[in-house]
C-alpha cells in the first residue's frame, strides 16, 4: 500500500555560506494531526478496552518512559521505536580537562523501530503548494497534482 506524502518547495541558505545563492528544497507538508484523544478514541474502537484503560495504559507508559529516562535507561518501545537521553557539550583535548559544566544541553533521542521505517520504504510523493501560497478556499489543493519519486 503507497502512500503519499505532500511536499512543497522552499528556499534555503546555507548558514555557513550566507554570501552563496539561496538553493532549493523539499519540505514536507503535514495533512493534520492525530491528537491524544482521538489516539485513544481511535485505540478504543480497534479493541476491546475502555477509553479510560487506553488513556491509563498510556499514561503509565508516559510516566514509565520518563522515569527511565532520568534513571539513565534506554526506552525500548518495540516496533515504534526507542527513547534515549542525548548530550551536547563542548569539546576538549584531553579528557581530564573535561567538566560537567561543559554540557550545553540534554535532549531526548527517538530512534524509530522497524515498524515505523518501514512506512518510507512504500512512500509516494505530491508536491504542493507552501502554506503562505495555498488560499483558504482551495483546502491546499496540489500545484499541478505532480506525483514524484525521488528513487525513479
Amino acid at each position: 500500500m503507497a502512500t503519499s506524502m505532500n511536499y512543497s518547495v522552499v528556499a534555503r541558505k546555507n548558514p555557513s555560506k550566507k554570501d552563496e545563492p539561496s538553493k532549493y528544497y523539499a519540505l514536507a507538508q503535514a495533512s493534520g494531526e492525530l491528537d491524544f484523544d482521538e489516539m485513544c478514541e481511535a485505540i478504543t474502537g480497534r479493541t476491546t478496552c475502555t477509553e479510560t484503560d487506553v488513556r491509563a495504559a498510556l499514561a503509565g507508559i508516559i510516566y514509565e518512559a520518563k522515569r527511565a529516562l532520568k534513571a539513565g535507561r534506554i526506552v525500548r518501545l518495540g516496533d515504534l521505536g526507542s527513547l534515549q537521553m542525548g548530550l551536547s557539550s563542548k569539546g576538549v583535548e584531553k579528557a581530564e580537562d573535561f567538566t560537567a559544566s561543559m554540557i550545553k544541553k540534554s535532549r531526548v533521542n527517538f530512534r524509530p523501530g522497524k515498524g515505523l521505517t518501514n512506512i518510507v520504504k512504500t512512500m509516494a510523493y505530491t508536491r504542493v503548494l507552501t502554506r503562505s501560497l495555498q488560499s483558504p478556499e482551495s483546502g491546499g489543493s496540489a500545484e499541478g497534482g505532480l506525483d514524484e519519486n525521488p528513487l525513479g
